[in-house]
């Protein structure tokens, strides 16, 4: 039988993608590892590739299609023997909620403790979901369950007959955390005064174009990628406590140091430097070391434990056409210096065409921002879950400190380190970022 092509999920919280462009057409002859099309997500361009062998019989998804979601079909494949042109498209209409009478009438099987394998259960009766009036099913076992645990059976997903809510879906979402909780529900004499209370950000789109003059803006519409930069960042200000703590380091013997190394790089065959390290590649490596003193800190929040890494993989925040990407730099307490330097420009020039993959830019443990090439003196960085700690640094420039009693000029560099106060509070957050402090300033630390 044909051979549906879905579209692939490239990421964990990927829910759509875009189809750029196929690259094979109806009637080729697909071999498994072909590629058959790219697909953009919200941060790079990726190649899918066949693991069926075929015909591409019928291509669904055109070209240039917007917010596909996953595992929706976008193509099809006909297996040796089949007649490609018989392939007729799948419906992509969408699936229709049971009407009422239907629903009433159907009778759903579960086991559970104390009954009878196989008996009868009735559908739950009507509930509000989300205020669009759809029904929720579950059995009253998942129902006595949640309503024990605390939990809104309307936001747990089941995978009982027909979507239907069992006990093993309220016994996993018990375990995920609280967002399956319900809101604590307002008491009666609060209800109306909640109820015209303005919520934040409620103004609609042509609200705000009211207070400008037509004709005098341009409309740019949002892409994936600033949708899902304005998403997680409205999601870590909200959901993570941030608190901030700043320091001054001399910079100095590291720019010092960094001069000798660059100094002393082989040439490659072409007569040029095989590596140039940057000030930023010292901060990378600076805050890799500084996580593994301080292991304490290279850590994780999650609502049923503390994750506390091994290595310390650090994000490095890249600006790119349209937005801003992180790639990881994967245990980089273990790099040296130079291949930190190589790694970086390799990410950054892949970055701004959008060919990361996602396994380079997804996770890590901590990540750095670094705007000092602006001119930006000091700032504070929104942390990126799910990382607890983000080392915003600013410009290195020569200031009047104070040595041995005496005014001298030094080289210094402010940096202000964001941390989840859930994972890592005031005392521990100070303890890492004076680690980092003592090897800039005695970079030595960090070639040994």
């Amino acid at each position: 039988m044909p051979i549906d092509i879905l579209m692939p999920a490239l990421s964990p919280t990927m829910e759509k993608g875009n189809l750029a462009k196929w690259l094979k057409k109806e009637g080729d002859v697909i071999k498994s590892g072909d590629i058959l099309a790219e697909i953009e997500t919200d941060k790079a361009t990726m190649e899918v590739e066949a693991v069926d062998e075929g015909v591409l019989a019928k291509i669904v998804v055109p070209d240039g299609s917007s917010d596909v979601p996953v595992n929706q079909v976008i193509g099809i494949i006909a297996q040796e023997g089949e007649d490609a042109s018989a392939v007729s498209a799948p419906k992509t209409a969408p699936t229709k909620a049971p009407e009422p009478a239907k629903a009433d009438a159907m009778v759903l099987r579960e086991e559970r403790p104390g009954s009878t394998p196989g008996a009868p259960v009735q559908p739950a009766a009507a509930k509000a979901n989300g205020g669009s009036g759809a029904r929720v099913f579950a059995s009253p076992l998942a129902r006595r369950i949640a309503k024990q645990a605390g939990l809104d059976v309307a936001l747990i997903k089941g995978s009982g007959p027909h979507g239907r809510v069992v006990e093993r879906d309220v016994r996993e979402a018990e375990k995920a955390g609280p967002q399956t909780r319900p809101a604590s529900a307002p008491s009666p004499s609060a209800a109306p005064a909640a109820a015209s209370a303005p919520k934040a950000a409620s103004m609609s789109d042509e609200t705000i174009k009211k207070f400008f003059e037509p004709g005098t803006y341009e409309e740019v519409p949002h892409d994936g990628m600033r949708k899902t930069i304005a998403r997680r960042l409205v999601e870590a200000k909200q959901t993570i406590p941030h608190f901030y703590l700043s320091v001054d380091c001399e910079l100095d013997a590291l720019l010092a140091l960094r001069e000798q190394i660059n100094k002393s790089a082989p040439l490659t065959k072409e007569g040029k430097p095989s590596f140039k390290v940057s000030v930023n590649d010292f901060i990378i490596k600076g805050l890799a070391l500084a996580l593994q003193r301080v292991p304490d800190a290279n850590a994780t929040w999650t609502e049923g434990a503390m994750l506390k890494h091994r290595h310390s993989d650090v994000g490095v925040a890249v600006s790119i056409p349209g937005g801003l990407i992180t790639p990881v730099v994967r245990k980089a307490e273990q790099k040296t210096l130079s291949a930190i330097s190589n790694e970086m420009k390799d990410y950054a020039a892949r970055a701004k065409a959008r060919k990361l993959k996602p396994e380079e830019y997804q996770g890590g443990t901590s990540a750095v921002s670094n705007l000092g090439m602006f001119g930006i003196k000091n700032f504070s960085a929104v942390i990126n879950p799910p990382h607890a700690t983000i080392l915003a640094v600013g410009v290195g420039e020569k200031r009047v400190v104070v040595k041995d009693g005496a005014p001298a000029v030094a080289t210094v560099m402010s940096v202000t380190l964001s941390t989840d106060h859930r994972a890592v509070d005031g005392a521990l957050g100070a303890e890492l970022i004076s680690a980092f402090k003592a090897l800039i300033e005695a970079p030595m630390g960090m070639l040994v």
